[in-house]
């Protein structure tokens, strides 16, 4: 197994050629749609941190996983449903086009999620 990679580049260029374009899409997608929110590589995946950490996203010798299980907004459940794996996180075949509207989307709502989570916890003093 190689090294572990220590930041989202060095993450992505461990990848064939096709799939570091769509990791680096997918990079630019969440970033757009979370832009207070800043990236970090966490269980070995890149991943962006916010309060709490909204989302990861993965390659896979078939797929693109995309973590964590999206719950919350029934619109959006259904709409990533046909993506849902057996725990609920998502699976995008890499053989299919990569639905970037929907990973935007999903960014957003665990962007809001993850802030008001942080305004519903009490101050440390």
């Amino acid at each position: 197994m190689p090294p572990a990679a220590t930041n989202v580049d060095e993450y992505i260029a461990g990848f064939p050629r096709e799939v570091q374009a769509i990791l680096r899409r997918i990079r630019q997608t969440v970033r757009a749609a979370a832009p207070g929110a800043r990236e970090i590589i966490s269980y070995r995946m890149p991943a962006l941190r916010q309060h709490g950490v909204l989302v990861y996203f993965a390659a896979f010798k078939k797929h693109i996983g995309f973590f964590p299980p999206i719950k919350g907004d029934v619109k959006l459940e259904k709409a990533a449903a046909r993506y849902a794996g057996e725990k609920g996180n998502l699976r995008f075949p890499l053989d299919e086009p990569i639905p970037y509207g929907l990973i935007k989307r999903l960014t957003q709502l665990r962007a809001r999620q993850d802030r008001a989570g942080a305004k519903s916890k009490p101050r440390r003093q």
